[in-house]
């Protein structure tokens, strides 16, 4: 696994997805998990998956005539990296403005404020 997580569009992340589920998988495997479900072409999916390919973000095994697709970052770290971008760009890499910001706009459900509150007391338990 890379240090560095490359930047994947919102594109690319669906060809990773289906990677996620699954892999190592062939081209028209992954043309049949993501192409019609998004409008693409078969062209389409080739594409993310060369781009993917150039980011480093997946690999291609030779298995006979075709490639087998592996992705080479985890969905975790993906996760991890979307997140912290998402809260370094909008809340200045603080978590609470982005609770409060959820709270204001769409309220918090009983079952998201207990989740929350759990949280925060594992949290301060394992200090």
């Amino acid at each position: 696994m890379s240090l560095r997580k490359p930047a994947v569009s919102e594109s690319e992340s669906l060809v990773l997805e289906a990677l996620w589920r699954g892999s190592p998988k062939s081209a028209e495997g992954i043309i049949d998990d993501v192409a019609a479900s998004n409008g693409w072409t078969a062209a389409t999916v080739k594409t993310l998956l060369n781009r993917l390919l150039k980011k480093k973000a997946i690999r291609a095994d030779r298995d006979g005539r075709r490639y087998l697709y592996s992705p080479l970052v985890t969905r975790a770290d993906y996760v991890q990296s979307e997140s912290q971008g998402l809260i370094d760009r909008l809340f200045g890499g603080k978590v609470a403005p982005l609770v409060s910001h959820f709270s204001d706009r769409q309220g918090l459900s009983t079952d998201d404020i207990d989740a929350l509150k759990k949280l925060v007391e594992d949290l301060e338990n394992d200090r």
